[in-house]
This record gives structure tokens, sequence and C-alpha cells, in this order.
């Protein structure tokens, strides 16, 4: 795993509460839920700054995003975790806006099925929730199970999504 950089974050506003971004010089590192602390993603404490140049990009494609004017996110990512966790967050990048996947898709994808479970502790430590989209994970029957926003965040996204929803893709 890379050691930390610097890190800066920004607050800001969303139909899912409070949100932090932070965020190094190079790109974005976490997208925080309101209350959360840096236990889950292991981060250190950032420091603030609301002039970041990525952070700001950050806000403003969340914005369009949360509008429906946007689909597909193109900030740069500068993310921290395993070399599994790593996998996992690039197997998120692949499933688009609108679809959804289950748990046993994304450990098929990676070539293991029976990392199905490790695959579920990845997600859960996915620290840039909305753009690596864990939100599009579900559950083998459909169920929406498992997000660290809740789960109530996580079907106001996918609902924010339906309007392109395709089927779950296998």
């Amino acid at each position: 795993m890379k050691e930390y950089k610097q890190l800066f974050f920004k607050d800001i506003q969303s139909p899912v509460g409070e949100i932090r971004l932070v965020a190094t010089g190079e790109g974005l590192t976490a997208i925080l839920w309101e209350g959360e602390d840096y236990q889950r993603t292991k981060l250190p404490v950032p420091e603030r700054d609301d002039a970041n140049p990525i952070l700001l990009q950050t806000e403003l494609q969340l914005a369009e995003y949360f509008e429906k004017k946007r689909t597909t996110f193109d900030i740069p990512l500068d993310y921290y975790g395993t070399d599994f966790q790593m996998s996992v967050w690039n197997a998120l990048l692949t499933i688009p806006y609108g679809a959804t996947k289950t748990y046993g898709d994304i450990a098929r994808l990676l070539g293991d099925i029976k990392t199905v479970r490790a695959v579920g502790g990845a997600l859960n430590k996915n620290p840039i929730s909305i753009i690596v989209p864990c939100h599009r994970v579900v559950g083998t029957s459909g169920k929406l199970v498992g997000f660290a926003g809740g789960l109530r965040n996580k079907s106001l996204l996918l609902d924010l999504e339906s309007s392109l929803r395709t089927p779950m893709l296998f």
C-alpha cells in the first residue's frame, strides 16, 4: 500500500446529506458520508481547502450528477488500499450508470467466485462512494444490501439513475 500524501477536504451539501470530499494534489481520495469519521477508510485527518481545484471539480461534477446532467465522471482518482481492494474498486468503475451487478459478478470479473466475501469487504472500505459506484452492487436477489452511506442513500442513488437503469448485468 502506498503512503498517504497531504490531504485536503471540502464539505458540500447534497441530496444524500452533507458529504466530505477529500483529495491530494493529484486526485480525489475519498467521499465521506455525513458524520463519518476516518476509521472506515483509514485516512489521516485532512486540512480544509475550499479552493482545491480537484475538490472544486468534484463538487461541480457531483452537482451535475445529482441534477441528472452527468452519467460519468472524469475526475482524477488517487485512492489508497490493498492490491485486492484496488482491483475491486477499479472493477466498480466498469459498472455503467443505471446498471447493477452482484457481489458474485464482481468476484467472477476478478477471476475467482470464491472471493465474493472479500469483494464485500473491499466494497465496505471503498473510499470514493458515488464516483466509484459501490451503490450499484446489490445482493444476488437484487435486494439492496450493505452500503457505508446507509441503504436509504443507496436507494436514493439507484433511484436517481433509474431513468436510464438497465437490467442487472451478469
